[in-house]
């Protein structure tokens, strides 16, 4: 039996062309590009997310001297979210790199982590990919990740 698999997104080829809160929640995580430590890939990422009730909460990635062990803007947040504000939900994530040649999409262990998220929280999380003067929206971070683990 053959099945196929839809996902609806938005792009927009700036970030003026974005709705508001969109792009207060980029200029967040461009921002958090400030606190990036990444000495050795040279590839800065800052992520931010804006919680239910509208609190804009921001986070960079950090590389180890024992690169490439270091950990991800998205988990970094996402994490720190789940220890500080437990049982809050995300309502969107804003992704964006340094340099960017293109959108910054986000690596499939943070996909899944997005996922594990949006499970335990019940509800979706809207994440924006913004690099190079653009950006792609996915309306649940499950659409970055149909195939997902599960326990």
């Amino acid at each position: 039996m053959e099945k196929s698999l839809k996902t609806e997104y938005a792009c927009y080829e700036s970030l003026e062309a974005m709705n508001p809160d969109d792009r207060e929640l980029v200029n967040a995580a461009l921002e958090a590009l400030k606190g990036s430590f990444a000495p050795y890939s040279h590839f800065k990422v800052g992520a931010a997310a804006r919680l239910q009730g509208g609190e804009i909460l921001h986070a960079a990635n950090i590389e180890s001297e024992v690169f490439p062990s270091g950990l991800c803007a998205e988990r970094s947040l996402l994490y720190y979210l789940q220890s500080n504000r437990p049982g809050v939900p995300v309502e969107a994530l804003a992704i964006v790199s340094s340099p960017s040649e293109r959108e910054c999409y986000p690596c499939g262990a943070c996909r899944q982590v997005m996922v594990d998220v949006e499970r335990r929280q019940g509800a979706p999380i809207r994440v924006i990919m913004y690099g190079n003067g653009t950006a792609s929206v996915v309306y649940k971070a499950s659409d970055l990740l149909p195939f997902t683990f599960i326990l």
